[in-house]
């Protein structure tokens, strides 16, 4: 009879949050193996959740979002739960999502719902429950085109097979691209809000230049992945900005020196799959 353990496993991708690492594994719930990929941290942090009894990838550099692949692949069951170093799983929320999985063939990603540290729902979790994408034949919950990384499941053989989180955006929007190429795969991505994930964010815990980057890994997205037309019209509206905003001329900037790669990575995903992507990322009023 399996277990729990035989069918879903925990990765953890970290760098230099060794304290908020530790406290992430002591509230994960036990059974399924935790693999956490350490991207060069220099805090000790590998050690520290080797004692903890995770299995540990030491990375000799920081491989960004990429890192979380490199879990999977060591993972030896069929369906992975993320987690960043700031978010654990609710009890039962994993034991739920294998019976999602397991009951919806065709089911790619589980999206959960997110709760901070407050008990308030964040706002991603707000949008998706609203349906704005509307809901697939035989889905089980809302359809979700972009997801936060720590609050997903995904089924392994998907993930691997549509490449996993691109090493070209290295980190920031990564889900985006992600959740284009599972969706033009035919996978289902569901939000499924008796799944529950827990955030706990430090305050003021925003890199500096994040902004930027992920406006880059945006634009980015849009020419590896929608309508030239979109990407030309979302290039423009960057640049306009980029005149009288420093954060916008980086993020302009690092588009255009990444944009050669883009461009030979490029795999437009179909009309109406780029309108209903278009319709997700557009705020709810």
């Amino acid at each position: 009879m399996s277990t729990l353990a035989d069918r879903v496993s925990v990765v953890v991708a970290t760098r230099d949050r060794r304290a908020s690492l530790l406290r992430t594994l002591r509230a994960l719930p036990a059974g399924p193996e935790v693999v956490v990929v350490d991207n060069g941290s220099r805090d000790g942090s590998a050690a520290a959740a080797r004692r903890l009894g995770a299995t540990v990838l030491a990375l000799p550099r920081n491989a960004g979002a990429a890192a979380r692949t490199d879990g999977v692949r060591r993972a030896g069951t069929p369906y992975v739960a993320f987690a960043d170093d700031d978010s654990w799983w609710a009890p039962g929320a994993l034991e739920r999502t294998v019976e999602l999985l397991e009951a919806h063939p065709r089911l790619g990603v589980v999206v959960a719902r997110v709760l901070l540290a407050d008990g308030r729902e964040d706002a991603v979790s707000q949008k998706l429950a609203r349906a704005p994408v509307g809901r697939s034949p035989g889905a089980p919950g809302p359809d979700a085109l972009s997801f936060p990384a720590f609050a997903a499941v995904l089924r392994r053989e998907a993930y691997l097979a549509t490449g996993g989180f691109s090493r070209l955006l290295f980190f920031g929007g990564e889900e985006h691209l992600l959740a284009l190429d599972l969706a033009a795969a035919g996978w289902q991505l569901s939000h499924c809000a008796d799944v529950v994930a827990r955030h706990d964010p430090a305050a003021g815990d925003v890199a500096p230049g994040r902004w930027a980057r992920q406006t880059r890994n945006d634009l980015l997205v849009t020419w590896l992945r929608l309508p030239v037309a979109t990407a030309l019209r979302h290039t423009a509206a960057l640049g306009a900005r980029a005149v009288r905003e420093p954060a916008a001329a980086r993020a302009l900037a690092g588009a255009l020196r990444l944009l050669p790669a883009a461009l030979a990575r490029r795999r437009p995903v179909s009309r109406d799959l780029a309108d209903r992507f278009a319709t997700a990322q557009r705020p709810l009023g």
